[in-house]
């Protein structure tokens, strides 16, 4: 299982570094996660992170030159390091490897609300950045620039509702393949698909909040923009607001926490 896993993944990593989806480092991380997935899972938590990622990264590519300048001011791009790569399943293949050494449905719980909270953000950023109205603080909704951290706006929230859902959605799916012989109940598929929206959308409203309240942020005076980056117009930046270690990537880390609790405490009381 182990080669099985590290040759699919090897594959997939490949891809994406060609693609420029990833970095070197990236392709490295992911080459080893999905290993980890596939050999410590199964195809339901291998097949997650491949709806994840290969949604992600086909919107990242979406109208990309539109985005372009944006990307250069904050530290989420389309082209992923190992950082972000770590960031964004790293939890999960915690998860993974906790439930083949103990398996318990709460694992299952969280990594569902894990992977819907950064599919759900991923989806937001992507697609809100191509709204034609300006986002607005998630605080106090004074109006922001594109792509500012702790900014919203309706498209981007809309992309949100639906990435998490597609989690939950593909979830049940991925359950009903790996045991054929259970019926085909509907409103199971509905309570998967809520349990993924609700808790995607949690956690991408969490990051949000830490994004325009404790999420360290520079200020460039170059230009004199607010960003993520510590070099900026080839210029060093200076920090302007937030917790040093509370980056980008710490931000979604937290975030995908709060929506693994909300997906665990949806799942146990509904009982799925």
């Amino acid at each position: 299982m182990w080669i099985i896993g590290g040759l699919c993944a090897l594959l997939v990593s490949t891809v994406a570094y060609w693609k420029k989806s990833l970095t070197l480092s990236g392709a490295l991380a992911a080459t080893i996660m999905g290993t980890v997935y596939f050999a410590a899972g199964s195809l339901f938590w291998f097949g997650i992170l491949l709806v994840f990622f290969v949604s992600s990264s086909v919107l990242s590519k979406f109208r990309q030159s539109h985005k372009e300048e944006m990307e250069k001011s904050y530290a989420k791009t389309g082209r992923r390091d190992a950082g972000q790569v770590l960031a964004n399943g790293g939890l999960g293949m915690l998860l993974c490897i906790l439930n083949a050494i103990w398996p318990h449905p709460e694992w299952t719980y969280l990594f569902i609300g894990i992977m819907a909270t950064v599919t759900a953000d991923t989806w937001a950023t992507e697609m809100g950045s191509l709204s034609t109205k300006p986002p607005r603080s998630v605080l106090n909704g004074k109006v922001l620039t594109v792509g500012t951290s702790g900014g919203v706006s309706l498209l981007g929230s809309i992309a949100a509702a639906v990435g998490g859902a597609m989690i939950g959605g593909g979830a049940w799916v991925l359950t009903f393949l790996s045991d054929t012989s259970a019926p085909i109940q509907g409103r199971a598929l509905l309570l998967w698909i809520l349990l993924g929206l609700v808790s995607g959308f949690a956690g991408a409203f969490t990051d949000s909040l830490l994004g325009a309240s404790i999420q360290v942020m520079y200020k460039c005076h170059v230009c004199g923009k607010e960003v993520e980056v510590v070099h900026h117009c080839n210029k060093p930046t200076v920090q302007l607001r937030g917790w040093l270690r509370l980056n980008n990537d710490a931000v979604n880390v937290w975030s995908s926490v709060v929506g693994g609790m909300v997906a665990c405490i949806i799942g146990l009381y509904m009982g799925l």
